[in-house]
């Protein structure tokens, strides 16, 4: 870390010089023997606080509702991720208001540039929707706008710390190269695998063994809580099959929307190009006197569209034969334009000369300013009012098909079939089983195992084109599992277990042989009744067939030709290895690689340098009291998902 006193700014160096004081200061408390961090104790709802500062449970619960969102574990895990999720919330808003104590500031400016990178969603055409959008769209998050922005201003602060932090992260060419080699050197073995499956056939388990596993164990088996569910689904298909347009509400739209037709005066245009951009005089001289020569080609009767494919500089269309299409007036230069629109279909023009080069362009076709006529727009028309009015009836369905569910949460066959829309059933599911008829929406989903019997969800939009609403018609509470129930699943326990108990007596019987073989790989084979398999060339980072990935294998990358290497346990299987050939990287290859590789020492450099120094902020601000977490107030947040 102390490179980075090699910043340039007498600044930098003075907060750097701050930084570092408090990590050599938390490294000497945290490594004291019997040192631990403060604990206080409290009845509220305040996870930690930082400063003036508290972080809330509201506050840890809307960002793991957002990782739930984002897909980024399943929600059943959350009670895993909340201590992971709460430490690195404390965390950044500790380096963030360490920031603020260093001297750091972040203006309004900052955070508007800031949010319209994050959103550009409220920007469109580089306009801001507006304060109302921009809340609204907060509220999709639970979040108001000034909750946001301080969240926005904490994220900078703490970049501009890190980033600072980070800088002057050196890898010497030494270093590359080792790595290099370290990624690209292969091996090749061979190995003998013993695997609990190999064992299975000589397993037999007894109807009495699996009903004693089931009484020593039987408040272990439980059936979950399970809910029947029944799902009426609007389908824009088959609602679109009972909508028409009349013709005369067509013609009526039509004339109340008749500038939306009209179209400008417009021409289709082909053209060559050569550039004269960044050219010097004597260039741009040869360029024009070219551009003569091929409008005198054209004028002989050349093809415009092979000379275009052949010498235009303007490459998007070159491959079209210098089609441009239509154009209208103000979509090219004025000089452009000018000829395009004075010229007739079929003629060619002089050389033109535009701030992008010079031209030479052919009208291929020419319409005046008109209104299309009723004929023409009017499938637009159709389709048009027909997907409005098929989206109206399909939210008219949905929701007379939910008012009609919470008054008769039992009758959704009979809504179904009164209102003429699909009726799904999904029978027994627990809150671990997907549920395929609700694919589509993980918030309707959500809401049906939340509800009790009788209970209807809102409406929901499945996919693209249908609206759903779904009435919980029984719930089974949890309780005890029958034998019955759980015979196969026990059976299949006792089978892997003995199955597991087979290999670990195996796995001795390797041990024994690995002594006496003296390194013979192929006698240890025969006599364990297995084969010896022989895998292609691997790197580190590659995999094995058989055995997975080459993790398993990093001690035989150090070992000489003809070690053997184990036993290793590789998932669930036991196995020995021997190293037949080595491979020494293509050193050919590492100058196309360098700049890679390089990029990636230094990331991972700089995500070690940074976790360090966020921990060692966080120490000191504890150990200093500017920062007190509530570890009752964290395990009562557990709970919630863990109960859950």
């Amino acid at each position: 870390m102390f490179d980075l006193f090699r910043s340039r700014a007498k600044a930098v160096r003075y907060l750097l010089g701050a930084v570092l004081m408090l990590v050599a200061l938390s490294m000497v408390v945290t490594l004291i023997p019997g040192f631990v961090g403060a604990s206080y104790s409290e009845d509220s709802n305040i996870v930690a606080e930082i400063g003036d500062e508290v972080l809330t449970i509201r506050d840890v619960q809307l960002q793991i509702q957002q990782a739930i969102r984002n897909n980024q574990f399943p929600r059943e895990m959350a009670s895993a991720y909340v201590p992971t999720i709460v430490n690195n919330m404390i965390a950044s808003r500790a380096v963030a208001y360490q920031a603020q104590k260093l001297g750091f500031e972040v203006t309004d400016a900052d955070v508007a540039q800031a949010v319209r990178s994050m959103m550009p969603q409220l920007f469109p055409n580089g306009q801001f929707l507006g304060r109302e959008a921009y809340a609204m769209y907060l509220q999709r998050m639970n979040l108001t706008i000034p909750e946001f922005e301080a969240n926005v201003r904490k994220q900078i602060l703490l970049l501009r710390i890190m980033n600072l932090a980070l800088e002057g992260e050196v890898v010497t060419d030494e270093e590359v190269e080792k790595e290099f080699r370290k990624q690209n050197e292969k091996i090749r073995i061979e190995y003998i695998a013993l695997s609990p499956s190999d064992y299975r056939g000589q397993v037999r388990v007894t109807p009495k063994e699996i009903r004693d596993y089931y009484e020593r164990n039987k408040p272990t088996f439980r059936i979950p809580e399970k809910r029947d569910v029944r799902i009426l689904v609007v389908s824009q298909d088959e609602v679109g099959k009972s909508v028409e347009v009349p013709v005369e509400e067509l013609r009526r739209a039509y004339r109340a929307e008749q500038d939306r037709f009209r179209l400008p005066e417009r021409v289709r245009v082909r053209h060559i190009l050569l550039k004269t951009t960044d050219k010097s005089p004597a260039e741009i001289e040869q360029l024009k006197a070219k551009a003569e020569q091929l409008l005198q080609q054209l004028k002989n009767g050349a093809d415009f569209a092979k000379l275009a494919e052949k010498y235009s500089d303007d490459k998007g269309t070159a491959v079209q034969g210098g089609e441009l299409g239509w154009i209208t007036r103000g979509q090219t230069v004025e000089s452009f334009e000018k000829v395009a629109f004075s010229l007739k279909p079929g003629e060619l023009s002089d050389v033109i000369t535009t701030e992008y080069g010079f031209h030479i362009l052919q009208v291929e076709a020419k319409e005046p300013a008109r209104l299309q006529p009723f004929e023409e727009v009017k499938d637009q028309l159709a389709a048009e009012r027909k997907k409005q009015l098929v989206y109206d009836r399909m939210q008219q369905l949905a929701d007379q098909a939910r008012a009609e569910l919470l008054k008769n949460p039992l009758g959704a066959e009979q809504i179904a079939s009164r209102l003429g829309v699909t009726l799904l059933k999904a029978d027994q599911v627990s809150a671990a089983d997907p549920i395929p008829e609700l694919a589509g929406n993980a918030q309707i989903v959500e809401e049906v195992r939340s509800l009790d019997k009788g209970g209807v969800t809102q409406v929901y939009q499945l996919g693209k084109d249908r609206l759903a609403v779904a009435v919980v018609t029984e719930v089974y509470p949890e309780r005890p599992a029958e034998l019955s129930e759980v015979e196969d699943q026990i059976r299949e326990r006792l089978v892997n277990q003995k199955a597991a108990e087979l290999l670990q007596q195996k796995r001795k019987e390797l041990e024994k042989l690995l002594k006496a073989s003296g390194g013979d790989l192929r006698k240890i084979a025969r006599a364990l009744g297995v084969k010896v398999q022989t895998s292609e060339p691997f790197s580190r980072t590659g995999g094995i067939q058989g055995v997975g990935a080459a993790t398993y294998m990093m001690e035989a990358f150090d070992k000489p030709v003809g070690s053997l290497v184990g036993p290793i346990n590789a998932m669930g299987r036991t196995i020995v290895c021997k190293v037949i050939e080595k491979i020494p990287a293509d050193m050919t290859k590492l100058p196309a690689e360098r700049d890679r590789i390089r990029t990636a020492l230094q990331r991972q450099r700089a995500q070690e340098r940074r976790e360090l120094l966020e921990d060692s902020i966080l120490t000191h601000l504890i150990n200093e009291g500017e920062v007190k977490i509530y570890d009752r107030t964290i395990q009562r947040l557990i709970s919630i998902y863990t109960a859950s």
